[in-house]
């Protein structure tokens, strides 16, 4: 099946939850900075939230919940990926 098959834009890789997981850090990064972004669980001002980061470790947004922080990555063309 291709990446278009899959519902993928051309050209772009796409790989399970499963996959994400097991990357080294190096290789992570190396999927692109523009098009992988994760999420962590953090505590903001006393709240729980889940920031969110560049697949280099660039911090770029925060979110109330871990299902704004996957729409906000989505919304940038992205796909979310979630660290503990």
């Amino acid at each position: 099946m291709t990446d278009h098959e899959n519902g993928a834009e051309e050209g772009r890789t796409v790989l399970s939850a499963a996959a994400l997981r097991s990357l080294s850090v190096r290789d992570f990064a190396q999927l692109g900075v523009e098009d992988v972004a994760y999420l962590r669980p953090v505590i903001l001002n006393g709240a729980a939230a889940f920031s969110i980061h560049a697949a280099d470790g660039t911090p770029i947004g925060a979110a109330p919940s871990a299902q704004l922080a996957a729409a906000a990555i989505r919304q940038h063309e992205m796909e979310p990926a979630l660290v503990h």
